[in-house]
C-alpha cells in the first residue's frame, strides 16, 4: 500500500480542523508517493519515507544522504540540523519530526484511536502489571479489548511481539496495532505509556480517554535530564486524557497531576483519604487478601507485595472511571494469577523459593525485596545488574538498597551495551560498601549472569529466597551492539538444574562465560 504526502496531509488537516487538534506544517513540494514510514536508515528500501529523528542517544540526520541514495522517495528532516541538503526535491524540512511522524502515522491508518476507548498507563514501576489488570477487567466486563505493553501487543485473540527493550512502540507501529484492533472489532485498548514515548509524542494520536499513574521515582534521568523533566513527561499523559485521570494519592506525583482538570479525577491509595483505598490487607507467602473500598470488593489473589495492592487499586480506579461493574472488577483482578516476569516463581524441586522479577529501578528493587520478605523467614539473596548507557546514578542506589534491605547481593551483567562491564560493577560495588558491605562476604561481583544466578543458589538454605531482578520477561541482553538471546527464567531453570545435579553452571551463550 502506498500513499502520497499530499493526501496524508489533507487527511491530517481535515481531522485536525474538525477536532481542534494541531495543524500540519506547510508543504509546498510535489505530491510524492511512498510505501511506508521508516526511522532507521539501515531499513530504508526504494520508495520509503525516511524520517530523521533527534534523540539524546541518536540523530538520524547524518544518514539523510544515505537514505536518499538507497532510494527513499521522501525524507522528512528537522529544521536546524546539519547534513541535510538544501532545496532537495525529495526532502521536506519541518519544525519537529517526532510530532509530524505521529500525525502522519495516524493519518496513514485513518486515525484508529478515535474509534477506541483508550486507557493509558504510565509510571516508573508497575505499568505492565496495571496494564494487564485493566485489560483483564475489561475482558471480564465483555468488552473486546486490545493491549500494548512492554511484554506484547494483544489484538483480539492473537498476540504480536513489540520488539526487544520496547515498551511504547514508535508511532507507526503503535498506529498499526490500533488499526488492527479496530479492524478486529475491538472497542477498548489499554496502552502502556512510557516517559520516552510520551516525550516523543509516540502515542499522542491514540486519543487517550483515561490516564493512570502508578508512581514517579528515580529512573531515566540520563534521558530527561532531571526528575522534574521526567515528571512532566509523565504528566503529558494527563494533558492528553480527555475523560478521566487516576492518581496515586500516596505518591509524590499526586499534587502535580491533580492540576490537570478533567471531567473525572479519581485518587487511590492505602487509606481512606483517597477515593479508592485498600482495607483489611493481609499478606501470606501464597496469597494476598484485601477489600477495595468504598466499592466493597473483596479480593483474594496470588499476586504478592504491597506494590501489587497499589497496582490493583489503580486498575480498579481506572475501571470505575469507565463505569465497569464491581463484579467485573473483582473477576478481572482475580483472573490475573501471573504477570510474565513479575515476581514469577521458578520451581524445579529446589528446597527454597526462587523468584524472577523485572525490578530494574531503585524503587522497584526495594519493593521486590519487601515482597520477598513476606514469602520467607530466611535470608533474601538478590541477583541484579544495571544497564550501560543509561541512568548512572541508579547503579549506586540499587546496590545500596540491596545491601540495606537484602541479606546477600550478587552483582552481575544487565545490558552493559558499549560500557565496560567492570566499570558498571565497580560503581555498584561502591554502593554496597557505602552501607557496610564486604566483598566476598555480603556481596559478590560475577560478570556472567548465568554464573551469578548459580552462585546465589549456592548461598541459599532451606528457608532462604533467591530474587533474580532486572530482566524479567525480556528476551535478550545487549553487549556492545549485539543482542544475545537471554531469558532470566530459562537461565534460572538452567542454573537450578545444574545446582540440583551437583554440576557446574553451563554456558548460556553470553560473552562473559
Amino acid at each position: 500500500m502506498s500513499k502520497t504526502i499530499t493526501d496524508l496531509l489533507a487527511t491530517w488537516h481535515a481531522f485536525a480542523v474538525q477536532h481542534d487538534y494541531v495543524l500540519p506544517p506547510p508543504h509546498t513540494g510535489s505530491p510524492i508517493t511512498f510505501n511506508r514510514i521508516v526511522e532507521d536508515s539501515r531499513l530504508v528500501e526504494v520508495g520509503d519515507c525516511f524520517i530523521a529523528r533527534v534523540r539524546p542517544y541518536s540523530n538520524g540526520h547524518p544518514f539523510v544522504l544515505q537514505a536518499l541514495e538507497k532510494g527513499a522517495a521522501l525524507v522528512i528532516a528537522q529544521a536546524g540540523q546539519a547534513g541535510v541538503p538544501e532545496n532537495h526535491a525529495r526532502v521536506w524540512t519541518v519544525p519537529d519530526t517526532a510530532m509530524v511522524e505521529t500525525w502522519l502515522a495516524a493519518a496513514w491508518h485513518d486515525f484508529p484511536g478515535q474509534h477506541l476507548t483508550v486507557v493509558g498507563v504510565t509510571g516508573t514501576d508497575g505499568k505492565t502489571s496495571v496494564t494487564n489488570l485493566v485489560y483483564e477487567i475489561l475482558i471480564a466486563a465483555g468488552h473486546k479489548t486490545g493491549m500494548i505493553s512492554t511484554i506484547k501487543a494483544v489484538i483480539g485473540n492473537r498476540e504480536e511481539p513489540t520488539g526487544l527493550h520496547v515498551s511504547t512502540p514508535q508511532a507507526p507501529e503503535t498506529q498499526a496495532f490500533l488499526r488492527k484492533m479496530v479492524d478486529d472489532g475491538c472497542t477498548h485498548c489499554v496502552l502502556e505509556s512510557t516517559s520516552y514515548g510520551l516525550a516523543e509524542y509516540r502515542a499522542d494520536t491514540a486519543f487517550y480517554d483515561v490516564a493512570v499513574m502508578t508512581n514517579v521515582t528515580h529512573e531515566h534521568l540520563d534521558y530527561h535530564g532531571s526528575w522534574e523533566n521526567y515528571l512532566h513527561a509523565k504528566g503529558r499523559l494527563f494533558e492528553l486524557a480527555e475523560r478521566a485521570t487516576v492518581i496515586n494519592g500516596d505518591d509524590v506525583s499526586a499534587e502535580y497531576l491533580s492540576q490537570f482538570e478533567k471531567p473525572l479525577q479519581i485518587s487511590y491509595g492505602m487509606d481512606n483519604r483517597w477515593d479508592i483505598w485498600a482495607n483489611g490487607v493481609r499478606f501470606s507467602a501464597e496469597k494476598t487478601t484485601f477489600n477495595i473500598e468504598p466499592l466493597g470488593i473483596e479480593i483474594a489473589t496470588p499476586l504478592v507485595g504491597r506494590f501489587n495492592i497499589y497496582n490493583m487499586l489503580a486498575a480498579a480506579a481506572a475501571a470505575h472511571s469507565l463505569e465497569i461493574e464491581n463484579k467485573h472488577i473483582k473477576r478481572g483482578i482475580e483472573n490475573v494469577t501471573l504477570i510474565s516476569g513479575r515476581m514469577e516463581r521458578i520451581v524445579m524441586g529446589q528446597p527454597f523459593p526462587v523468584i524472577v522479577d523485572f525490578a530494574h529501578t531503585p524503587n522497584a528493587l526495594k519493593r521486590a525485596i519487601e515482597a520477598a520478605r513476606s514469602m520467607t523467614t530466611g535470608k533474601i539473596i538478590t541477583v541484579f545488574g544495571s544497564a550501560g548507557r543509561r541512568d548512572v546514578e541508579k547503579r549506586r542506589m540499587m546496590a545500596e538498597i540491596s545491601e540495606q534491605h537484602a541479606n546477600l547481593t550478587v552483582l552481575t551483567a544487565e545490558d552493559p551495551r558499549q560500557e565496560p562491564l567492570d566499570d558498571i560493577l565497580g560503581m555498584m560495588a561502591e554502593g554496597c560498601r557505602k552501607h557496610g558491605g564486604k566483598e566476598g562476604v555480603t556481596f559478590w561481583r560475577i560478570p556472567d549472569r548465568g554464573r551469578a544466578i548459580y552462585h546465589a543458589l549456592t548461598c541459599a538454605g532451606a528457608h532462604d529466597l533467591v530474587l533474580v531482578c532486572g530482566k524479567g520477561h525480556e528476551q535478550s541482553m545487549c553487549f556492545g551492539t549485539t543482542e544475545y538471546d537471554w531469558d532470566d527464567r530459562d537461565a534460572t531453570k538452567a542454573a537450578l538444574k545444574a545446582f540440583l545435579a551437583g554440576q557446574e553452571m553451563v554456558d548460556l551463550g553470553l560473552p562473559t562465560y
